[in-house]
């Protein structure tokens, strides 16, 4: 380890397929930051059911710790029980750890034929408010009540992130999406913050759509659309549509950003249906990767990983079977490890 740049990482296998594609992002990225310099500590913790079973915690306080000293976690995904039962994992993280920006790029791989060739969209949503506050209590019997919570604070924050990256990283437009002829009070105080913010940044083309025009507008031309600026429901709802255009949630990687910690996961589910059959495509969580070396300031280990992923999709031979190969996670994560050996992915 001597010489090497040493990164303290949060990990969190999850369950379902997690464990597996977890697995192969560590592997993948062991070898790319052997041959680049850096170093990984690895500080594993399980979460959710199978944590509560261990420790009757479904967040150990083991676990919120390590996420407070290490600052970045890589996390797979952990199932939430649909109607009942614990509170989404992912969600109680965020507003613990203040995540307040959902960063989920969008962009098409070399190789895959889909209906939307050469997508490049990026999702900022909204993290910590909205509906997913969990503010809900039941009024009479039979009427169920949900606070849908937008501040200023929350509101103006996330405008700014979207409009700085969108500044930094050279793109033209930001589309804020609402339903604020409806929702006037709420959905109207967000649209206020993100006009104050726009003015800030005059060479970025500002527009307002709303959330369920955008829905169409995306399916007729996705390319009319550069950064889509949400709050958290319609953020949520609009990245799996998305996803769909590049060839489904198995490929879209996803960060939570705050100011202190980062969490970056996969935007997909924990798939118990296929989990240990080693059929999961590791994709989405290792571009979560991608997107967590890149935060850490370790660009060349970041584009050593990208370039390989690409390569194996550009050549298409060892591809998982929900983009139309016959591979399993492991051939993948060996494909991808032999593609950064190769001259082509090595710069």
């Amino acid at each position: 380890m001597a010489g090497k740049r040493m990164h303290k990482i949060t990990l969190i296998p999850g369950d379902g397929i997690g464990p597996e594609v977890s697995g192969a992002v560590v592997k993948i990225l062991e070898v790319a930051g052997a041959a680049t310099g850096v170093g990984f500590e690895w500080h594993e913790f399980k979460a959710g059911a199978d944590a509560f079973a261990e420790t009757r915690e479904y967040i150990p306080k083991a676990l919120y710790e390590s996420i407070e000293q290490n600052k970045v976690a890589l996390k797979g995904p952990v199932t939430t029980p649909v109607g009942g039962g614990f509170a989404s994992i992912n969600v109680t993280l965020r507003k613990k750890f203040d995540l307040y920006a959902n960063f989920r790029p969008v962009k098409s791989l070399p190789g895959l034929k889909t209906k939307y060739p050469d997508i490049d969209l990026i999702i900022v949503r909204e993290n910590t408010e909205d509906l997913y506050a969990g503010l809900e209590h039941e009024i009479v019997p039979g009427v169920v009540q949900s606070l849908k919570i937008i501040t200023e604070k929350g509101s103006s924050r996330i405008a700014q992130f979207a409009f700085d990256y969108g500044k930094k990283h050279g793109r033209k437009k930001v589309h804020a999406i609402h339903k604020a002829n409806i929702m006037k009070l709420s959905d109207g105080l967000f649209l206020r913050c993100c006009r104050t913010v726009a003015e800030g940044f005059p060479e970025i083309e500002y527009k307002e759509h709303i959330v369920d025009n955008t829905c169409m507008q995306l399916v007729l031309n996705p390319y009319q659309y550069d950064i889509l600026l949400t709050e958290n429901l319609y953020g949520d709802i609009l990245s799996d549509l998305c996803s769909a255009f590049i060839g489904g949630l198995g490929l879209v990687p996803g960060a939570n950003l705050g100011r202190e910690c980062a969490i970056f996961e996969a935007v997909h589910g924990s798939a118990p249906d296929i989990a240990g059959k080693d059929m999961a495509n590791p994709t989405a969580l290792l571009q979560s990767a991608v997107l967590m070396l890149h935060h850490l300031d370790e660009k060349a280990t970041a584009e050593r990983v990208q370039d390989a992923i690409e390569q194996v999709y550009r050549e298409g031979k060892t591809l998982t079977r929900d983009v139309g190969g016959s591979s399993g996670t492991k051939a993948f994560a060996d494909a991808v490890l032999a593609a950064m050996e190769s001259p082509v992915a090595v710069k």
